[in-house]
């Protein structure tokens, strides 16, 4: 089973028995917010995204993607080598330079804004860097009636139930909301299963010992 944005839709209304006007013009918050639960207690690959940019002579500052949402690693490449910074707190970036001029290879790097990194020290060069982060797909509800996404295509289940969850709270059903946060807990914990399963194949991970 699968679902286009219209067969969600219709769903959503067979379930709830109602096509009534503001539920139905309501019907794509519904599909967002189960989206954004989705997105913020499941990890997938799907969720994550490459993205390189470049670094000047003194700067100290990145801007962060407009679709981004938290980083995995950022890596600074010099002469072809990439050297990944580590993630720290603006305060340690503060105590370890705070002079701006001093200028070096960039070590460490934080969440400075919402729209913006900061490193340290000051970049020494013009540098390609790699931001490898979790980033917001577009909603199914963006697109066409005929349109489909990943969750839409591979979820189904957990992307009827979380808007199930939505729309018997719109309409103010605390029973069935009950039953459908239960049906959407048991399709989160299989995606998170699956998650599990892409990172135990397809990532290093510190926890394996080497032999």
């Amino acid at each position: 089973m699968s679902f286009t944005y219209a067969t969600l839709k219709t769903a959503i209304q067979n379930y709830c028995e109602t096509t009534e006007a503001t539920f139905v013009s309501t019907l794509p918050t519904f599909v967002k917010e189960a989206e954004e639960r989705i997105l913020k207690n499941v990890e997938m690959p799907v969720f994550r995204k490459n993205q390189t940019g470049t670094i000047s002579n003194g700067n100290i500052y990145l801007k962060t993607p407009d679709d981004f949402l938290s980083p995995y690693s950022l890596a600074v490449s010099s002469n072809d080598i990439y050297s990944y910074l580590l993630f720290k707190h603006v305060s340690f970036i503060r105590d370890y330079s705070p002079n701006p001029d001093t200028t070096g290879l960039p070590k460490y790097y934080a969440m400075f804004d919402d729209e913006n990194f900061i490193m340290a020290p000051s970049a020494n060069g013009t540098y390609t860097v790699e931001l490898h982060y979790k980033y917001r797909p577009a909603s199914l509800s963006a697109g066409a009636d005929s349109g489909t996404t990943w969750l839409s295509t591979n979820a189904p289940d957990a992307l009827l139930y979380g808007s199930l969850v939505e729309a018997a709270t719109f309409l103010k059903i605390p029973d069935e909301v009950a039953l459908y946060q239960q049906r959407f807990d048991m399709a989160l914990q299989g995606l998170k299963k699956l998650g599990e399963g892409y990172g135990a194949r397809d990532e290093f991970r510190y926890d394996i010992a080497k032999g």
